[in-house]
């Protein structure tokens, strides 16, 4: 049976919005994901309560959805001059400025209503601090070098308000996971801006990528080993098992390969090197959630 003359316009609008929330693509979620999970976790010494747990994945998909949305609308202007982004519904004009904009400010008002009626006072006030990251975040590629470490202080953010829905306070052990994670989105948002950086050095659009030229893959490796020794210190301080280590050894090999990927910082070989912190963001939360299982 045909479609109606209705159907389809609504269709294809539909899925211009699943493109400009990334609902297509999952893996911002995925790495905004495991660092909370590692916190709850640690947090509850444990398993941590059902509802936070709820709040906290809903969240996370939420927000990342509304940065993709402001994100685009910073980038309405740039993102034609880019192989990657010049298709994006905003870019192209199948969506509206406005519509993004709107849809950021659902999606942020969606996460605070749950933060409001389903976690406790400090979790709300931390809640202000992500919301103003996350708008903030995708206009830093044009004043400074470092929007990567931006990126990683809203990706990270979700931290300590995991942190202090569970537990009712930050410890300094939050922090510590706050600080190994944002130096891992730095690291990693470094590989997916590499894919890009022949466009960007064009249009002059900043990076990381462009900010360590040549010296990218060192310093890659150097934050990345930074991490490793990070999460180390977490595992020491929170006197976790055998297991938790495990993980965090399974992540740093996982590093080693990423760099095996970008050897020759191909943009297939940066984007796949950026896809594997999946993984290893994974690996570090099974470690740790079997260890809490075996010796709690």
């Amino acid at each position: 049976m045909p479609k109606s003359k209705t159907t389809a316009p609504l269709q294809g609008r539909l899925k211009d919005y699943v493109l400009l929330l990334r609902l297509n693509r999952p893996i911002g979620s995925l790495l905004l994901l495991w660092p909370t999970y590692w916190a709850l976790w640690l947090a509850a010494d444990g398993m941590p309560q059902v509802g936070n747990l709820i709040v906290f994945t809903l969240g996370v998909f939420l927000m990342r959805a509304a940065g993709c949305a402001i994100n685009d609308f910073a980038d309405r202007k740039v993102d034609w001059h880019v192989k990657r982004t010049k298709d994006r519904p905003l870019t192209s004009g199948r969506i509206q400025p406005w519509e993004a904009v709107a849809l950021f400010a659902g999606l942020c008002l969606l996460a605070l209503l749950m933060v409001v009626f389903f976690t406790n006072t400090l979790t709300l006030y931390l809640s202000f601090g992500g919301a103003i990251l996350a708008f903030i975040y995708p206009f830093m590629k044009r004043y400074t070098h470092l929007p990567q470490l931006f990126l990683g202080a809203a990706f990270s953010w979700t931290i300590p308000m995991a942190w202090a829905a569970e537990a009712g306070e930050i410890s300094r052990l939050a922090w510590l996971l706050f600080t190994a994670n944002v130096l891992w989105t730095v690291a990693y948002d470094t590989f997916y801006a590499m894919v890009d950086r022949d466009d960007d050095l064009k249009i002059g659009v900043k990076s990381t990528a462009i900010l360590f030229g040549d010296g990218d893959r060192a310093i890659i490796g150097a934050l990345q080993s930074m991490v490793v020794l990070i999460l180390l210190l977490v595992g020491r301080q929170a006197d976790v098992g055998s297991l938790y280590y495990l993980g965090v050894i399974v992540m740093a090999c996982l590093f080693v390969y990423q760099q095996h990927l970008a050897r020759f910082r191909t943009r297939d070989g940066c984007f796949r090197a950026f896809l594997n912190n999946n993984w290893a963001g994974f690996a570090v939360f099974l470690g740790l959630t079997l260890d809490l299982m075996v010796n709690r």
